[in-house]
């Protein structure tokens, strides 16, 4: 069993790279096959394969992939703060209502 340190130090061990970097990857697989170019790039096979899935999974690519999630995140906390408004506002009129007038 790994402690929390070995977690989190194997977690760190993923490489990232930039979207910019898996486009022009994959622009070289197109060209020269996905064997070559991983050697070339210190990338897994498996690795450039799973990037060319997801792009022709979405039909998009990279950057604009990153920017929709991005987008919908933004979404989504503002939606989580409306709600909470929402809620407050609901509690606000209930209290006022039950005023004596």
């Amino acid at each position: 069993m790994k402690t929390k340190k070995e977690e989190i130090t194997a977690r760190s061990a993923y490489k990232r790279y930039t979207s910019q970097f898996k486009e022009q990857a994959l622009e070289r697989t197109d060209r020269d096959g996905v064997p070559k170019v991983a050697q070339d790039l210190g990338v897994a096979e498996a690795t450039l394969y799973a990037w060319k899935a997801k792009r022709r999974q979405t039909g998009q690519p990279f950057e604009d992939q990153k920017l929709q999630q991005a987008e919908l995140a933004r979404l989504k906390r503002e939606n989580a703060r409306l709600e909470e408004e929402v809620a407050y506002l609901k509690k606000a009129a209930a209290y006022f209502a039950k005023l004596p007038k």
